[in-house]
């Protein structure tokens, strides 16, 4: 049965190597049409499992595993947000010879080194060195492979043996709207989760790697949301005589690009984070971010309810604190995010975490917790607030 394809090998990965299996549940997981069984990226504030059940079910078991256990290690190595400006074909060879050799039973067809005359053991920064100077790439969109074979260099024509990867890299396209360090931010969230659910049980070949996801350097929280409200701005379009048209020149005025910020703002006012300068720094940022632009910030004080609601319109956008009381509910303010028309492109919530949320959540969230908080799922992006 197709659809029980991926869960059965998932379980399989949880009794065998339960670090990726409990990565792979943190995944939001969306349908896949072509002709690749897989795909992972990182767009949205989330990280996307693509499947396609049927040609997921066209590999035995250990094949199965193998291709979830590959593309975990795309998002552990971050490899669709760091392909932005490189040519697209390269790039997605050069991050499979990277890890295929570390994973046992890839399909044969699975690019590796030895095809490519190339040495094991190198990142994938190496590989395409390598690589990008074989190839005739053309531009960084295309696929960079023709009708025509090679007589060396690893077989990057359509012919017998394309060496393509056998997951869908298409979707790393849509990483390209999320900064690096925000993707970090989100992946060394998933990490955490992962490691505390199977009791810090790593595979060896990548336990340096998540040991240095769990111990990173400090980061300043104030650039994590920057980032992340960068990216929940809608580009809108307006004309301007300022500005000569590509095409018309003088005759028709010119096109700029401008953000719409639409955003909704979730502040706990639960008596466990009831600090005042954590709220003031936390507004007070969120009001310098907020009035440079086109924005519309709709801003929820909530405990167990929403207990007061703020909308704000660019230069209007204000710093305060609201004292509230009572105990933590996460849910009311995205059961209130629902009923916005038009919906924010994404939310912004400071909390301890310590409440009951949604089990899944189509918006883009940001939970900026305190120092002690926990992230309440394991949906969303973490950022501590350090004051």
């Amino acid at each position: 049965m197709p659809t029980r394809i991926l869960e059965n090998a998932v379980v399989r990965l949880l009794k065998r190597r339960p670090f990726y299996g409990h990565l792979l549940l943190g995944l939001r997981r969306v349908h896949l049409a072509g002709e690749h069984p897989l795909g992972v990226t990182v767009a949205g504030g989330a990280a996307t499992l693509a499947v396609n059940p049927a040609r997921l079910a066209e590999y035995p078991p250990a094949q199965q595993e193998a291709l979830l256990e590959h593309v975990v290690k795309h998002l552990l190595h971050l490899h669709p947000s760091r392909r932005k400006g490189r040519n697209a074909h390269d790039w997605d060879i050069a991050c499979d010879l990277a890890i295929n050799p570390s994973i046992e039973s890839m399909p044969a067809e699975a690019p590796r080194p030895e095809r490519f005359k190339v040495p094991e053991g190198l990142a994938a920064e190496e590989y395409y060195d390598r690589l990008s100077s074989s190839f005739d790439t053309g531009n960084l969109a295309g696929q960079g492979v023709g009708n025509a074979g090679r007589d060396t260099g690893g077989g990057t024509g359509k012919g017998d043996d394309p060496q393509l990867p056998v997951d869908d890299h298409a979707h790393w396209e849509e990483a390209d709207g999320m900064p690096l360090r925000l993707a970090e931010e989100l992946v060394r969230g998933m990490v955490r989760d992962a490691w505390r659910a199977c009791s810090g049980d790593l595979p060896e070949d990548v336990r340096p790697l998540v040991e240095s996801l769990l111990t990173p350097a400090p980061v300043p929280w104030r650039q994590v949301l920057r980032q992340f409200v960068a990216t929940a701005g809608r580009v809108g379009r307006k004309s301007t005589w300022q500005r000569e048209h590509r095409r018309f020149v003088h005759d028709t005025p010119g096109i700029r690009k401008r953000q719409r910020l639409h955003m909704l703002v979730g502040i706990d006012v639960s008596e466990s984070t009831d600090e005042e300068p954590l709220r003031e720094a936390f507004a007070r940022e969120l009001v310098r971010l907020a009035k440079g632009r086109e924005s519309q910030l709709t801003v929820l004080y909530a405990s167990s309810r929403v207990q007061r609601i703020d909308s704000f319109t660019g230069s209007q956008v204000r710093a305060e604190v609201y004292r509230g009381g009572g105990f933590t509910d996460l849910r009311p303010v995205f059961d209130y995010a629902r009923t916005l028309h038009p919906r924010p492109a994404a939310v912004v919530y400071l909390t301890d975490g310590l409440g009951p949320a949604p089990e899944s959540m189509e918006f883009p969230t940001l939970w900026v917790l305190t120092r002690d908080g926990k992230k309440p799922t394991p949906w969303g992006v973490e950022l501590r607030l350090e004051v």
